[in-house]
């Protein structure tokens, strides 16, 4: 990997739109996502027809030439699609910030949008899967056989093995769930808006598969997010304060599956994260003391402590300790997840943090806190992956 490869301060967040969260939209994924791409070229201050570049999932259900027609974008010049779900949602910015890099788009939206509540739920696992001998879905018959159908049972497997390794227990997997939810609470956009948790309202609530409670695992929700990207160049002569894309990256690691890499050693860590960090440090030159928030992939409370030891946060086995005492809470060493995260605002496949992360960086979020510099953005784990680090304008 050269440095040549590695773009730096190369693109610039400058539009951010959403529907509302919700448990029943009551109107189609395409409507959701055009509503989320008209509120964030609207926040952008720029117009549909300047937009030539669409980003998106290799999940997404809303084509870019059907969002672009209802849109009143006209011609495209660049359009793209990120792999491995939630793994996405960092990719799509690094996918926006090469191409205006490049020349080959000006202006490009990156969105996400789907009735996941109301519609398909991707809690219910594999199982409706039609078994289809290819390469995409051939190593799930490796684990479909045994009864492991579900995400939440492919974490529960790599969560016990690390409470095995490091001694780490339900209560600190409780410990992510309440301080999202305690920045839900205050935040009028999120699902659980001024519904907070007590660690004993985690411990009693039902199990899911063990050791995983109910409100270990995010939420289902309905809804729609979208990001405008462009060149810092063009960005300073926009309505927003820009947010500068200081470095983006993509991680698969040796031996990755797709959330089942248990053959890996040790199986405990998330490498396609190490490696995102080591790429990103080594970009940007800056390092954890740099950052002052991050937004902390979230899907299984579980997986947030081995991406703060991989990111350097803390040492292998010790993010158990890193996240007590309020450190991942405003006024903490790292506050995490300031939007609620998915277990507490909504889960958009990680596209409402890239979101949140902005808003940090703009001095907007409703959890804000004091000095934000850095900001760190993860995409989601167990799977290749992606993450960001956001900045000021020089």
């Amino acid at each position: 990997m050269s440095d040549k490869h590695r773009l730096l301060d190369a693109g610039a967040i400058v539009g951010i739109g959403a529907t509302e969260f919700s448990k029943r939209s009551g109107r189609s994924d395409l409507q959701l996502a055009i509503e989320a791409c008209e509120a964030a070229i609207d926040d952008a201050g720029i117009t549909p027809s300047q937009i030539d570049g669409m980003v998106t999932f290799t999940a997404e259900t809303n084509p870019e030439i059907e969002v672009a027609k209802n849109l009143g974008v006209g011609e495209l010049s660049f359009f793209s699609r990120i792999h491995h779900g939630g793994g996405a949602a960092c990719g799509t910015i690094q996918q926006a910030v090469l191409a205006v890099n490049a020349g080959v788009a000006d202006y490009v939206v990156c969105y996400r949008a789907f009735n996941e509540r109301s519609g398909h739920r991707f809690g219910t696992g594999v199982q409706g899967r039609p078994a289809a001998a290819n390469a995409d879905s051939a190593h799930f018959s490796w684990y479909a056989p045994q009864g492991l159908l579900t995400p939440a049972q492919w974490v529960a497997m790599f969560a016990t093995r690390y409470m095995h390794e490091f001694g780490a227990t339900s209560e600190d997997y409780g410990r992510i769930a309440v301080a999202d939810r305690k920045h839900a609470a205050k935040n009028p956009k999120a699902w659980f808006y001024e519904k907070p948790i007590t660690l004993e309202d985690h411990q009693n609530s039902r199990w899911i598969v063990e050791p995983l409670h109910l409100l270990d695992c995010c939420q289902e929700s309905d809804g729609g997010q979208a990001i405008v990207v462009t060149t810092p160049e063009r960005a300073r002569d926009l309505r927003n304060e820009p947010v500068i894309v200081k470095s983006a990256a993509q991680g698969a690691g040796d031996n990755q599956e797709m959330m089942t890499s248990y053959y890996r050693d040790p199986m405990s860590g998330l490498p396609e994260m190490g490696l995102i960090a080591r790429q990103l440090w080594a970009t940007t030159g800056l390092g954890p003391d740099d950052i002052q928030a991050a937004i902390i992939y979230d899907h299984f409370t579980p997986l947030a402590l081995p991406q703060l030891e991989e990111f350097g946060f803390c040492k292998r086995g010790e993010a158990k300790d890193f996240i007590k005492d309020g450190n991942i809470e405003l006024g903490g060493r790292l506050p995490i997840n300031t939007n609620g995260g998915q277990l507490g605002e909504a889960y958009i496949h990680g596209m409402n943090g890239v979101a949140e992360g902005a808003r940090l960086i703009r001095g907007t979020s409703t959890n804000q806190p004091d000095g934000v510099e850095h900001v760190l953005v993860t995409a989601g784990t167990m799977v290749p992956t992606s993450a960001l680090v956001l900045g000021k304008a020089a």
